[in-house]
């Protein structure tokens, strides 16, 4: 693992409401993670981690505090420049998969490339869809595969792009015991095979025990493991 300084974020804070209803549901976050990492968020529903992960993919802006993605400061970027870096720099991996029903397996990985006018390497494509066991699913339709396999699908779209981050959001969530080791396994695989960085986001201590470190969070803030 690289000593790089991949993602950090300085005294983040997301309020929602306001006078005597404002509350922090992230209230002053600061953690980084570096370039190799493989980094368990954990907290109950309601911690705030999701709303971190939002924050984190640009999906949602925090009300004051900064977020660095591989040294770009992203919290300051407009919508059309954040939305360009978020399909270049960020994989995003959700509970649901987040196909879309109407494109193949493949079509589904390639479409952040597609987007962007980019050529896919197709011997990386072949090289992914191997490692992750669907390389016979390529044709298949989201609804002709199982949970487990979508979210492989899920998973060969987000690292297409060598992005510098994966973000997870709880991406067994949705899935049964076996197919839920089975995408864990594919998540470390990733991590060790193609070196990419991974923020995983769960409520499973279980499942968060399989990462490099463990960073609790709890009623918006960091109790355990910066």
């Amino acid at each position: 693992m690289e000593n790089v300084e991949i993602l950090r974020t300085e005294n983040l804070v997301k309020t929602y409401g306001a006078g005597e209803n404002a509350f922090n549901a992230v209230d002053d976050i600061s953690f980084s993670v570096r370039r190799g990492e493989f980094v368990a968020i954990v907290g109950a529903s309601g911690s705030g981690k999701s709303t971190l992960m939002h924050m984190l993919g640009g999906v949602d802006r925090p009300t004051s505090g900064r977020i660095f993605i591989d040294g770009n400061e992203i919290n300051t970027m407009n919508n059309d420049k954040l939305a360009i870096f978020r399909r270049r720099q960020i994989g995003i991996v959700y509970q649901f998969y987040n196909l879309i029903p109407i494109l193949t397996a493949e079509e589904n990985i390639t479409l952040p490339a597609d987007l962007d006018g980019k050529k896919v390497d197709k011997e990386k494509l072949d090289n992914i869809l191997t490692k992750l066991g669907i390389e016979d699913k390529r044709r298949n339709l989201p609804n002709q595969l199982s949970g487990g396999q979508q979210q492989r699908v899920s998973i060969a779209r987000a690292i297409i792009n060598d992005p510098s981050i994966l973000l997870a959001d709880e991406p067994t969530g949705n899935l049964d015991t076996k197919a839920t080791d089975d995408i864990v396994s594919i998540l470390k695989m990733t991590n060790k095979t193609f070196g990419q960085t991974i923020l995983m986001i769960t409520h499973n201590m279980e499942i968060a025990k399989e990462a490099d470190r463990i960073i609790h969070i709890r009623d918006g803030k960091i109790v355990e493991g910066v």
